[in-house]
């Protein structure tokens, strides 16, 4: 309380001050007074002081005159007069401070009456920052008090736009709209850079007051994703802080940029309700990540985060708006992992596919994934780009095939690791199917290499890793190599080979041209292209190439084999001048003389349709009956029969063949002829006779003669397997049609995508329609699938589940 000499002397530049100026002439104003006494301490919050001024009886200034009390207050800034009052007007406590705030703030908040004023202010806004927008049914209500108190802390961040019209509530996105209520909205005008396009409001959905707006305004100023790369258990953000519950979606390097965009569209779903974080799971080593791709932390004290497995973004949006969802994800996917692990344990005997066998018995084997990198619909392309020779294995990940050759291709990652120009990856069809598609896939796993997309060469190998590494490196080289001079020409069948194949030893086909042949070596290099990374060959054909066909004793076309290093050269003559005929050939003629057989050259030599005589030996055979068997080869026309020999030692699975051809399993060495394509007869070679060519072709005479009699028979019946295959693309057919491409489930984890065509030949229209319904489903909800979040897989299916752990 001060005299107006006092007052005014007081005054500071700057310094806002409420004065009310009072004559004790009546009791009137005595409950106004008791109002502006109860805010004077808010006031002072916010560095406004509250003064009473008594005017003395003759004191007839401007604001100690008669007119002018009892009737209003005045707020000043420094001595400037910022606003007058009606007495009426200031009410009570909340409507004392609500005004005193508006008008201090009234360049700062802007008051909008319609749609066009909303409007231009969200225009000046978009790209540089955010704006509140507040509707209040009235002015110097407690809500309207709680927004000027919050413009006064955050005003300098956020643009605050007030409005007491309740048809700009509608307008602003409330489709019906409570005009008692209060509403605020948070317009996210920052991120929009597009002016035609509205900012995005996210509505706070409790009720105004300060403390609600000012934990609306720090959640909205939380980043939208947070990426972590520590323990869930660890992890503390402004959401778990404020009492919010917080949504980790796991994910992995090959698939982050799906995942961000699911965690981002998520994001946005939750935005005020719960935080959404990005956890790498290459970042953290926690086991429980295999078998989930969403994990739940609750702001609850020591309570356990949830980790679940959900099929798409809606499910997460579910599981925080209802909190009984948790409990129930959970206790069905117990119950559902004890069915499983009952019946597998009940079927863990009888499996009918060797394959899908071994994969389910090394199932808790941990694969070493990070060694290949895995591509997406985003990367595939520029990948191939990146590379002058990009690997690439396109497989299922429900698929038992596609798993244990995921085995020996990361394997062979390892083998390669460091060598230039080369780059291993991989494509899971089931979570990218439009890849597969179109690169023509029709079949798992498949392998191809492609030269910057100049051209692919398309693997049809065995699967093993040494075959596998020797395709890659052999690829690495032009087949066929262009050989400029007789001395490379010379060199290359002597062994000296590129750089690329130095430690790649293998026979070396050299084909020798003249000008005159050019329709040969057409097709020889045709043939080369058809060959690539099966074998290594030379081409020749300079001007002086008919002095390397003279040294060789041949004329062009021909070609020049070379075995072991170049220490003996064999000249063929070209024929046939077809590459199809060339590629036969060619296949042939690398076939070894004496080759030994294993598992995985069994299928080039049966391909022959000839008779085996095949030397079975515990271990390496000896040097004599080596060189015996070889001159035996070497003098017997090959189409006659297949001469070879099998190490039991390192082909183990040659002791079950000689327990289906004897009843016991003879004294080893042991040479037996075997036509498996005639008859099935089995002959031993007697074991009195020593081993040499002399003898073996005798025997082989009295074979012919009919004067063996043979040790056994092998059955006629076929060699099927033990049970039908399942015709998956049947079973797709049939698989309920109405449900959406991308988020079909398939509880049994026996059927795959419905995307792929029945044969290469297909209903292209039907495939058409899908891929455009995929086309509308992905651009009218971006990242709502969680098909990037590894290990989906089927994540509910059985197999999805034994795979993940690999």
């Amino acid at each position: 309380e001060l005299s107006p000499q006092e007052y005014f002397r007081s005054l500071q530049a700057g310094k806002a001050s409420l004065a009310y100026f009072n004559r004790n002439v009546s009791p009137g104003p005595q409950p106004f007074l008791e109002q502006i006494e109860d805010s004077a301490e808010a006031l002072q919050d916010y560095g406004i002081s509250v003064v009473k001024v008594n005017c003395p009886d003759k004191d007839v200034s401007r604001y100690c005159a008669k007119e002018n009390a009892l009737r209003k207050a005045y707020l000043f800034r420094g001595n400037l007069l910022i606003r007058e009052f009606p007495t009426d007007a200031l009410f009570d406590v909340n409507s004392i401070i609500a005004n005193v705030l508006f008008a201090l703030l009234f360049n700062e908040v802007k008051y909008v009456e319609t749609l066009a004023d909303l409007q231009n202010v969200e225009n000046t806004l978009k790209g540089r920052s955010n704006m509140v927008f507040a509707y209040v049914p009235a002015t110097g209500t407690a809500e309207h008090r709680a927004v000027m108190e919050a413009a006064f802390v955050y005003g300098t961040v956020h643009q605050f736009v007030l409005t007491t019209e309740a048809t700009l509530l509608k307008d602003a996105g409330n489709d019906e709209p409570d005009v008692s209520s209060a509403r605020l909205l948070f317009c996210h005008c920052q991120r929009a850079t597009d002016l035609a396009q509205p900012c995005r409001r996210t509505a706070m959905e409790q009720a105004l007051t300060k403390l609600n707006i000012h934990r609306h305004l720090k959640l909205m100023e939380a980043p939208l994703v947070t990426e972590v790369a520590e323990d869930p258990e660890k992890v503390s953000t402004v959401h778990l802080q404020l009492g919010l519950p917080l949504v980790f979606i796991l994910s992995q390097k090959e698939t982050y940029e799906a995942d961000r965009r699911t965690a981002e569209f998520v994001a946005w779903q939750l935005l005020g309700k719960a935080g959404v974080a990005l956890l790498s799971r290459d970042l953290v080593d926690l086991n429980v990540l295999l078998r989930s791709n969403i994990a739940l932390k609750t702001p609850d004290e020591g309570a356990a985060i949830k980790y679940l497995v959900l099929e798409d973004a809606d499910e997460i949006i579910t599981l925080v708006e209802d909190k009984n969802k948790v409990k129930q994800i959970q206790e069905d996917e117990e119950e559902e992992e004890e069915d499983e692990d009952e019946k597998e344990n009940n079927n863990q005997d009888v499996q009918d596919d060797q394959v899908v066998e071994a994969v389910s018995r090394d199932k808790k084997r941990e694969l070493r994934l990070d060694q290949v990198l895995a591509l997406t619909e985003e990367t595939f392309d520029s990948a191939l780009l990146e590379t002058s020779r990009t690997v690439v294995l396109f497989y299922a990940s429900w698929e038992a095939v596609s798993l244990a050759v995921l085995r020996s291709y990361i394997e062979v990652a390892d083998r390669l690791k460091g060598v230039e120009g080369v780059l291993l990856s991989r494509v899971n069809c089931w979570d990218w199917p439009g890849v597969c598609t179109k690169e023509n896939v029709t079949q798992f796993p498949t392998v191809k290499i492609y030269e910057k997309r100049e051209r692919s060469v398309t693997y049809d190998g065995m699967w093993g890793t040494e075959e596998l590494s020797s395709f890659i490196t052999l690829s690495r080289v032009s087949c066929p190599l262009k050989l400029a001079t007789i001395d490379e020409a010379e060199g290359y069948l002597r062994g000296d080979f590129p750089s690329e194949l130095s430690s790649y030893r293998h026979a070396s086909l050299l084909g020798v041209f003249s000008t005159a042949t050019s329709e040969a070596r057409k097709a020889f290099e045709e043939a080369g292209n058809i060959l690539s990374g099966h074998v290594t060959m030379g081409v020749y054909f300079e001007d002086d190439a008919l002095a390397l066909s003279h040294k060789y004793e041949v004329s062009p076309p021909a070609l020049l084999l070379a075995r072991s290093g170049g220490r003996s050269v064999e000249s063929i003559t070209v024929s046939k001048q077809s590459a199809q005929d060339m590629v036969q050939m060619i296949r042939y003629e690398l076939l070894d003389i004496f080759p030994e057989i294993t598992v995985q050259n069994l299928p080039r030599y049966l391909q022959l349709g000839k008779p085996f005589l095949i030397l079975f030996s515990d271990g390496d055979i000896d040097q004599v009956e080596g060189e015996e068997m070889l001159k035996l080869a070497k003098g017997t026309p090959q189409q006659v029969f297949v001469a070879c020999w099998l190490n039991l030692k390192k082909t183990p699975v040659g002791h079950g063949v000689l327990k289906t051809y004897f009843a016991t399993t003879p004294l080893l060495p042991v040479l037996v002829w075997v036509n498996l394509h005639a008859g099935g007869q089995i002959f031993k070679f007697p074991s009195e006779q020593p081993i040499t060519e002399t003898n073996v072709l005798s025997w082989l005479e009295k074979l012919k003669a009919g004067l063996e009699i043979p040790s056994s028979t092998l059955s006629e019946e076929d060699w099927k397997p033990p049970l039908p295959a399942y015709d998956f693309l049947q079973m797709m057919e049939t698989a309920m049609p109405e449900l959406p491409l991308l988020h079909t489930s398939h509880p049994h984890g026996d059927m795959p995508p419905r995307h792929l065509p029945k044969s290469p030949g297909g209903d292209t229209t039907a495939q058409e329609e899908l891929s455009q319904e995929n086309k509308a489903e992905k651009v009218g909800s971006p990242g709502r699938d969680l098909r990037g979040t590894a290990p989906r897989l089927a994540a509910r299916e059985k197999q999805g589940k034994k795979h993940s752990k690999l």
